[in-house]
């Protein structure tokens, strides 16, 4: 046997014992995450508010009643714009945040219009009435608000004061926390 041969028989158990380790790293990964797409913690998605200062764009579209609602109806409120969509896992996570902020503050001139991107308005209308939705829902099914909002990342939101301009975003899921963190003093100015 050369020494190039003898070499390579000795490398062998440690290449074996690398691709077995590999193997082995391999299945834990998937069976940590076998929890499903449905169970990611909405944690693993926050990111923080980018401010903004500028005038709100115009935005029209139609409700779940089939009435013609734009943002500039709501000037003089505080007025959280998501853009989510009915298949999307965080924003299906975040709608029971919204709910709670929304129940606690609707009555202090806080808004939220949740523009769904683009599914058919049956899912929409199952998905609002399973989570007793109050809020208003848009149908979007050309992505107008994504693209007026320049931005195609789901879930995305948007918070307009009361005087019609854009404050501050958030392009990944929001919590009641944040919410209460960075839209609640808007409520009071």
């Amino acid at each position: 046997m050369t020494k190039i041969e003898n070499n390579k028989t000795n490398l062998l158990p440690f290449i074996l014992v690398g691709v077995g380790l590999m193997v082995f790293i391999g299945i834990a990964i998937y069976v940590q995450g076998a929890k499903g797409i449905d169970q990611i913690t909405l944690e693993e998605f926050l990111l923080p508010p980018i401010e903004v200062d500028q005038p709100a764009p115009e935005l029209t579209l139609f409700d779940l009643d089939g009435n013609q609602v734009s943002l500039s109806d709501f000037v003089g409120q505080v007025v959280l714009v998501n853009n989510w969509a009915t298949w999307c896992p965080p924003c299906r996570q975040e709608m029971p945040e919204f709910k709670a902020y929304y129940e606690k503050y609707r009555d202090e001139g806080f808004q939220i219009v949740a523009v769904e991107a683009g599914q058919p308005e049956a899912e929409v209308r199952f998905f609002v009435k399973e989570q007793g939705l109050e809020f208003v829902v848009l149908l979007d099914p050309g992505n107008k608000s994504l693209i007026t909002f320049q931005n195609s990342t789901l879930p995305n939101s948007w918070v307009i004061d009361r005087k019609g301009h854009l404050r501050m975003a958030w392009l990944g899921a929001i919590n009641l926390q944040t919410l209460e963190k960075y839209v609640t003093p808007l409520l009071e100015e």
